[in-house]
């Protein structure tokens, strides 16, 4: 998914997927049984509630498939084979919940003409959704006021999630740049005082302010007269860029922004709330990985020579240092030196049950203890080394902001950018975080909980 907001246009596609759901269900209902024992089994056997839990799991597998990120549709043979997969495994599903629970049954035949009915119904849709989505006539015109870097990464973001209802019309220069000269895939309209025609000619409906100094030639008049008779909406590209990309660009990044359009003040009892819930969410996954746990135990005892568990000093809330428990996927004495070393995707320090464990993260199962213990949540940025924490503040602006919230088991960044190990990789996630850090909520760490089933289920992600 794009970023934590639910849009209007996902809404739409998942209210779009019901209605074919329970449309491609009735129909094969009509076909199989007729008008009378259609009307029998909806009305008078539950068929309206049943056709409803049916489709629920559906629209409960197309997400686990990424369907509702509409990313995916961009590329027709996967979107394919993404359907015929989760309505199989949807199907087989069913088949166990009828035979357990009779009752539930909606009928084999309806079923056999139901799903390749579903299938085209919800394929067409999707190819329909997605050649509307990239018409570069539909969606809301951009008018980048500036040509720098800043403005041609604002305008990338929108070039590469096409999906969000966004295109760029061009820029407006601030640097003496010519007109009509080509910029990204995109050309420069005219400058600074040809602001208000540009507007007018192009018909723009949003002017995104990608200048970092703004004396001088920049058109302040034109733009508050236009703001405050409501001809456009005018934004910053800090905001603009968090909302689309989901991660918050430090080199856009002015403290006063971070200060004024910061989360609200969290309150004891919200505080307390939240923590309770990630807690709870440690006790369950606790008790639920437990013969998960105890297999990864045996196997790691097995397969190389060392302890089960691995302590480490990391970073918490605060600054505060505390020792993160897993399971140990690397060789004994995998830092003989003593000198950190970051871990690599392929990192020849890991063991053969190492690297099993790392990609679906079972070796993370212990720092549930932590969770309960308080010095971690379950959601939150990943808690570093203090070594390479000191070496990336000393590099990366903002980069000990991370440790204004207590470390997570799993968060934004690590659904959002792959496994990484370089000082680019930190600046990466570190936008993510910045972003989980600014936008905190219960929503969005439950959000984080669901795609993190989703990348354990699926064996990818970061770390």
């Amino acid at each position: 998914m794009g970023a934590a907001r639910f849009s209007p246009r996902l809404f739409w596609l998942i209210l779009a997927d019901a209605a074919l759901l329970y449309a491609g269900v009735i129909v094969a209902m009509y076909v199989r049984l007729g008008f009378s024992g259609s009307e029998n089994e909806l009305n008078a056997k539950n068929g309206w509630l049943k056709i409803g839990l049916a489709s629920a799991l559906c629209m409960l597998i197309f997400y686990f498939y990424d369907l509702y990120d509409y990313v995916v549709m961009t590329n027709r043979r996967e979107l394919l084979l993404r359907l015929v997969q989760s309505l199989g495994i949807a199907w087989v599903l069913l088949a166990i919940a009828f035979y357990f629970a009779p009752p539930l049954l909606i009928g084999r035949g309806v079923s056999v003409i139901s799903v390749p009915l579903i299938l085209g119904l919800l394929l067409g849709w999707r190819v329909f959704i997605h050649s509307l989505t990239g018409h570069p006539e539909i969606g809301e015109k951009i008018l980048v006021v500036g040509t720098g870097q800043t403005a041609l990464d604002t305008a990338e973001a929108v070039w590469e999630r096409r999906d969000a209802g966004y295109r760029i019309a061009g820029f407006i220069s601030e640097n003496g740049a010519k007109p009509m000269q080509k910029l990204g895939q995109s050309v420069i309209l005219g400058k600074g005082p040809d602001l208000e025609n540009v507007i007018r000619t192009e018909k723009i409906d949003r002017v995104v302010i990608a200048v970092r100094e703004r004396r001088g030639a920049f058109p302040t008049e034109a733009l508050l007269k236009m703001s405050l008779a409501g001809d456009v909406s005018i934004e910053e590209c800090t905001s603009f860029f968090e909302r689309i990309t989901g991660k918050v660009h430090v080199d856009m990044l002015r403290p006063s922004w971070l200060i004024f359009a910061g989360r609200r003040r969290d309150s004891p009892i919200r505080a307390i709330f939240r923590e309770a819930i990630h807690r709870g969410l440690a006790l369950v996954g606790l008790v639920l990985s437990l013969p998960v746990a105890t297999l990864a135990a045996i196997a790691v005892r097995l397969d190389s020579r060392g302890p089960i568990f691995y302590k480490q000093e990391r970073v918490g809330k605060n600054g505060k240092i505390f020792k993160v428990i897993k399971f140990r996927s690397m060789k004994e004495n995998a830092e003989a030196d003593g000198t950190p070393i970051w871990a690599a995707s392929n990192d020849e320090r890991v063991t053969r049950v190492g690297k099993i464990i790392r990609k679906l993260r079972i070796d993370e199962i212990p720092q549930f203890w932590n969770i309960l213990k308080g010095e971690m949540n379950f959601v939150g940025p990943r808690p570093e080394r203090p070594h390479f924490v000191r070496q990336l503040a000393t590099e990366i602006s903002y980069y000990e902001h991370r440790h204004l919230v207590a470390p997570g088991l799993t968060g934004w960044a690590q659904i959002k950018y792959p496994y990484g190990a370089s000082v680019d990789d930190a600046i990466q996630k570190l936008q993510y975080d910045l972003y989980y850090i600014k936008n905190q909520s219960l929503t969005l760490d439950l959000v984080i909980v669901f795609e993190t089933v989703k990348t354990v289920l699926f064996g990818r992600g970061g770390r």
